[in-house]
């Protein structure tokens, strides 16, 4: 009697063992069950943009969240072929691939219509939190009544940025340098020209990016300017405002 007690209690115990180790063997060969890793902690930026000119539309935004060795543009360097379709047409698709190929790139957004003169919109970027520190914002827009007139801010950093902290900047004009100010309604394509906007040959002798000079318009003697008084502007032109929301 006590031998089939101990070989009761034997058996029980190795049923036991046996259902322990099918718990913790997921593909019952003996492996253990990997958990999956945790899903990345998101940091998000709204970005908004808020024109400050008279007469002055601006094309829809691009803006961009980047390493420090990307640059929508630098100052006495020539334009890119994304800037340079973005500056002449306000068309920032090209601009917004170059950005989307380079290596560490965040995130890009696209405004979804041009901005009128007191008018404003806010987009939304968001990527992997452990790339803050290194990364920036950058965004950029055409003066549309221009030639190839842009403006919006290069490179600000958001490494020290906590959730609701907010940065404000405002923006004065540049010249893309891609295209000469004829100020014809040929080239300008606002509602001041409805001209064709971009065209792939530089004719501006220049070409590098400057701070712009401004418009001159017919009423300042330009004869051949399809622009007037109201259509100048003057620094600033646009106010940008980071906000980290998470």
């Amino acid at each position: 009697m006590q031998f089939q007690k101990s070989t009761r209690l034997f058996g029980a115990a190795l049923v036991a063992l046996l259902a322990s180790a099918c718990d913790s063997d997921s593909n019952g060969l003996g492996g253990t069950t990997t958990p999956p890793p945790p899903a990345p902690t998101m940091a998000t930026f709204e970005v908004t943009v808020n024109n400050l000119s008279n007469a002055q539309p601006l094309s829809p935004i691009a803006v961009i969240a980047h390493p420090e060795s990307y640059a929508v543009f630098e100052i006495g360097q020539p334009a890119t072929a994304g800037l340079e379709t973005l500056a002449e047409g306000g068309d920032n698709s090209v601009l917004l691939d170059e950005a989307n190929n380079v290596a560490g790139i965040g995130d890009t957004a696209s405004g979804a219509a041009p901005i009128g003169p007191a008018g404003a919109e806010t987009v939304s970027l968001s990527f992997d939190d452990t790339n803050l520190g290194t990364m920036f914002i950058s965004v950029s827009t055409m003066l549309v009544n221009t030639n190839d007139a842009i403006t919006g801010v290069n490179a600000i950093a958001l490494a020290d940025m906590a959730v609701g902290d907010t940065v404000t900047m405002r923006t004065i004009a540049y010249d893309s340098g891609t295209e000469a100010n004829s100020e014809t309604a040929a080239t300008i394509p606002g509602p001041a020209g409805g001209g064709e906007g971009f065209n792939a040959a530089r004719d501006d002798i220049a070409d590098q990016v400057a701070m712009h000079t401004g418009v001159i318009g017919q009423d300042d003697g330009f004869a051949t300017s399809d622009l007037t008084g109201q259509h100048r502007f003057d620094n600033p032109v646009a106010q940008v405002t980071i906000e980290r929301i998470n």
